[in-house]
């Protein structure tokens, strides 16, 4: 802001004006002077000159902390009680010390305020003369490198303060050393001291901005089973929210405090997690572990809900989004602003759901209030109409001689909502030691209480601190923020009716360019491979998704974790974001690939035709269908698949099972084809990896026909002749039967019965059976028995056992 905005509008008369500066140019007469007899140094030990002179080079040999300042806002009345500490910081002891105080001139502007906290030397024309008498604490001697405390009360009438303002109070130690035997200021400590007895005529209405807000802590990983049990990456949240951690200190301080709660919705719904079973990543190759401060989280937000009741509650986007780095390298990545989108639909539902409270979504907060007009243009795609700036990002104009309001219109139905840089950046110094966090309450009262002072114009100003304070910081912002809230010169107001004031007519509407955004900012951006990694992400969801009967359970767990890898908390931690993108997308590729066509080994196919099965197996708890299975020929003059080059077959599996899916198959010629598998989505896009297997192919000719046809015929036959075989033995044994009366035996008895047939005339013989007769005549025997008669005696044994067997003529002749 330009100097000539700091003027004090309602500044001390011209009369006290002159007065004040007339007493100062008198006091440093006599300092002018000493400083032209240098020379004689040593003969001046005594003189009140040879202290200034000294004061140059020695007023930091003694560190001086201002501990604690009470009241930091005195009135009419009042004692002053300063308290600290003072350490020798030099090689020689100090000795006839003593520790006063010294109210130098009302600061008339605001960067007069900061010159004074950045001092860290002894002015004796600005600090001002020391308030002696009894109103100091000495020290016989200060030994090197040892602390010592001091405590010094003063009545606020001593203090002989004018008109309301700032005054600069400073807590000296002067001393004299070995080498330098005189008494000098050894060691200052500037600080400050608004002065505002009285109700100011037109209160300042003041807006502080109270964030809850964290970094990422949940990944997209569930634990095994139905239940989804969420997955952190370490336990540092349980820390914050334990008593003394960031975030208690945080609820704890600001309960009480009249503010405007801006909250990540993404806190709330982690630290909810927390509150039922989860898990955390060990380190190493173990599994997550089970979580144990489920008693931690329902108490913080227990005692959240009551906080937020019946207090302004503003939801930024879900994982609070980096709207910088979203407009100067995301935009030109495909469905980025599909994302903050999203980011902002789900936060109001998940704060309602949480803290019970309808929260204001229509406030969109660039980090450290940096703005320009991409992001503007960024911040209120999504919907919101309003956005958090910082008066270092729209500087005003050298004509405004005071701090305007806080609203003001920049185009496009689009309210800027400028918060107070200095008052806003009051905390972000490191304030665990007592003396700095007392400086910086005393600071910002004083500028709070100098804007107050600027004119008599009532005035909307809001105050927007850094996104994650530590406990000692928010500890310094709630002690301010009460002391605050008690004084004279300021009301609370909430940011919604700040953002409804009417804007000041000499107010910068005017939202830089983006060249002018800061570079140091510019440096901790997300680049634009970490949104296309963002979009890779999202577009395997799109395809994961179409295929589950329950794409919920997917769709949510992954949609808000890639809200929070565009979480403004990655700023500065390059490679932890980077870790964290990979974990999700690795993690994606998991589950997605327990849907999967299992590998195949080579097939072999006999014939002009056969079936191939191929096995879609799915690992996840829930089914999938929706999903169509193709098989492709790579040579379909050899190999068809149901004619074609390739056929199609839609699949569904039930979770944890398996389903093979069978394919017709047709051959043409020999030889091996390479036949693929590839699952694909409804809308053709494929799904998980193909599978690649070969299919050797035997053709079977019309000669092997002819050949295996034969051989067949030929197994018939022998079985038939066989059968016959068997069917006569048992007839053979049936014939051979002693009962039937024809057996050998009685062939033996009368064995001449035969000769004595073939000789009985023509009408004997054919009272025979035809075929008895034929078959003897056609014997050998019985062409002999024919020439003539066959007497029993004749030799012939072979011949005679022929005849009397009947049973072995018969066999012959069949034959």
């Amino acid at each position: 802001m330009a100097e000539a905005a700091d003027f004090q509008g309602t500044s001390p008369s011209p009369a006290r004006r002159l007065l004040r500066r007339t007493g100062a140019l008198l006091a440093g007469a006599p300092l002018m002077a000493a400083l032209f007899q240098l020379p004689a140094a040593p003969a001046a030990h005594a003189t009140g000159q040879q202290t200034v002179r000294a004061a140059a080079t020695g007023s930091r040999t003694v560190a001086v902390s201002v501990d604690s300042l009470t009241p930091s806002v005195p009135s009419d009345g009042d004692t002053l009680t300063v308290s600290g500490t003072v350490t020798n910081n030099g090689k020689q002891p100090v000795t006839d010390a003593h520790v006063g105080l010294r109210v130098g001139q009302e600061l008339e502007t605001r960067s007069a305020i900061d010159d004074v906290a950045r001092s860290t030397s002894f002015d004796p024309v600005s600090d001002g003369p020391e308030i002696g008498g009894k109103y100091v604490q000495k020290f016989s001697r200060l030994a090197p490198g040892v602390a010592q405390r001091f405590s010094i009360a003063v009545p606020v009438s001593k203090l002989e303060l004018g008109s309301d303002g700032v005054y600069a109070l400073s807590v000296s130690l002067s001393g004299q050393t070995p080498a330098e035997a005189w008494e000098q200021v050894l060691g200052i400590q500037h600080t400050f001291l608004p002065w505002q007895p009285d109700d100011a005529a037109a209160k300042t209405k003041t807006t502080y901005l109270w964030p809850l807000i964290s970094t990422v802590h949940m990944t997209a990983e569930t634990g095994p089973g139905a239940q989804q049990v969420p997955v952190f990456l370490n336990d540092d949240l349980a820390k914050d929210l334990a008593p003394g951690g960031r975030l208690e200190r945080m609820l704890s301080l600001g309960k009480d405090l009249d503010v405007t709660w801006v909250i990540d919705p993404d806190l709330l719904a982690s630290v909810d997690a927390m509150t039922r079973s989860y898990r955390i990543r060990a380190d190493g190759d173990a599994g997550p572990v089970a979580g144990t401060h489920q008693a931690v989280a329902k108490q913080w937000l227990a005692e959240l809900q009551r906080a937020v009741a019946g207090k302004e509650v503003v939801a930024l986007p879900f994982a609070d989004p980096d709207l910088a780095s979203l407009a100067h390298n995301g935009t030109s990545v495909t469905g980025s602003l599909s994302q903050l989108k999203d980011a902002t639909d789900v936060a109001a539902s998940t704060v309602e759901t949480v803290l019970h409270v309808k929260p204001d979504t229509d406030f969109a907060w660039p980090v450290d209030g940096a703005v320009d007009s991409s992001i503007v243009r960024v911040a209120t795609s999504a919907g919101a109409d309003k956005v958090i700036a910082r008066s270092d990002s729209l500087e005003e104009s050298d004509t405004l001689t005071y701090t305007p309001s806080a609203a003001r219109p920049i185009g496009g139905g689009t309210t800027a909502v400028v918060a107070d840089a200095r008052l806003s950046r009051a905390f972000e110094d490191d304030l665990t030691k007592a003396g700095a966090s007392t400086l910086a309450v005393q600071r910002f009262l004083a500028q709070s209480l100098e804007v107050n002072g600027q004119t008599a114009k009532q005035r909307s100003i809001v105050i927007a601190p850094q996104r994650m304070p530590s406990a000692d910081q928010a500890q310094a912002m709630a002690q301010a923020l009460g002391l605050l809230q008690q004084s004279t010169w300021s009301q609370s107001q909430s940011l919604s009716a700040a953002a409804k004031d009417k804007p000041d007519p000499g107010a910068t509407t005017k939202v830089p360019s983006s060249s002018h955004y800061p570079s140091a900012l510019r440096k901790q951006q997300l680049r634009p491979s970490a949104f296309a990694e963002i979009a890779r992400t999202q577009d395997k969801v799109d395809n994961f998704k179409v295929v589950l009967t329950d794409e919920s359970r997917v769709v949510t767990p992954f949609g808000r974790a890639m809200n929070r890898e565009m979480s403004t908390s990655w700023r500065g931690r390059k490679q932890a974001a980077a870790d964290f993108r990979d974990g999700v997308e690795d993690y994606l590729n998991d589950i997605s690939e327990q849907v999967k066509l299992i590998d195949k080994s080579e097939t072999k196919l006999s014939g002009r035709s056969a079936t191939i099965p191929v096995t879609v197996q799915n690992n996840l708890v829930q089914g999938v269908d929706h999903l169509v299975l193709r098989l492709t020929s790579t040579n379909p003059t050899r190999l068809k698949i149901s004619g074609r080059a390739y056929s199609e077959q839609p699949v569904a599996v039930s979770g944890g099972h398996s389903q093979s899916v069978k394919f017709t198959t047709s051959a043409n010629a020999n030889g091996p084809v390479s036949v693929i598998a590839q699952l694909y989505t409804q809308d053709g896009r494929p799904y998980g990896e193909p599978v690649t297997f070969d299919v050797k192919v035997t053709e079977i000719t019309a000669t092997v026909m002819l050949v295996i046809g034969g051989g067949v015929l030929l197994l018939v036959l022998a079985g038939f002749r066989m059968y016959t075989q068997r069917k006569r033995a048992a007839a053979r044994e049936n014939a051979s039967d002693p009962q039937d009366g024809d057996g050998p035996g009685e062939a033996a008895e009368e064995p001449g019965q035969a000769g004595e047939d073939t000789e009985r005339p023509e009408g004997e013989r054919a009272e025979n059976p035809a075929g008895t007769a034929e078959r003897l005549t056609e014997e050998p025997g019985a062409r002999r028995r024919a020439e003539g008669p066959e007497q029993p005696s004749d030799p012939t044994p072979d011949t005679a056992a022929e005849n009397a067997d009947p049973s072995g003529t018969g066999e012959k002749v069949d034959r």
